[in-house]
């Protein structure tokens, strides 16, 4: 069996309109994460990634 996504969760929920700025993934990502399907997750683990790197960049003086 495929190994399982780890869930980017890191339990310091922080929303900010449909996003959240801890693990960076949206409403829907969060809400569906248990029904996707391995490649979902891996996308959706992947888009996370992005915007929190797109957030800390944004966040640099």
């Amino acid at each position: 069996m495929a190994k399982e996504i780890e869930n980017p969760c890191i339990s310091l929920c922080q929303l900010s309109g449909e996003l959240c700025v801890s693990c960076g993934r949206t409403k829907a990502d969060i809400r569906g994460w248990k029904r996707m399907k391995r490649p979902e997750k891996m996308a959706a683990a992947k888009r996370a990634e992005v915007r929190l790197k797109g957030l800390k960049q944004k966040a640099r003086p």
